[in-house]
């Protein structure tokens, strides 16, 4: 049986770069949604940090994670590092309702 996985990434824009990353995360909205095994693909924005933003990613399985690397992540993965300092986690299920 395969396992959802879930990916939660934390990213907080450098100074000056919040509009560039926030156009940069609309774009992945659309190809990541649209991807086979997609759950779910959110961005949120910190209330308090208007800088930081939280990608929520749900992922049917391991494979579904492993096709999100196309080429419109190419490009995300190519321009983020310049606009934000990030963290991700990759997670499985333990006990998930």
């Amino acid at each position: 049986m395969t396992a959802p996985v879930k990916i939660v990434a934390v990213l907080t824009a450098r100074p000056d770069a919040g509009d560039r990353l926030r156009a940069l995360l609309d774009g992945m909205l659309a190809p990541s949604r649209s991807e086979p095994g997609n759950l779910r693909y959110d961005i949120w924005q910190d209330q308090t940090a208007l800088e930081r933003f939280v990608l929520d990613e749900l992922y049917v399985d391991a494979e579904a994670v492993a096709a999100h690397r196309a080429p419109h992540f190419q490009a995300y993965l190519a321009q983020i590092n310049a606009l934000a300092e990030r963290v991700a986690f990759v997670l499985d299920p333990v006990e998930v309702a």
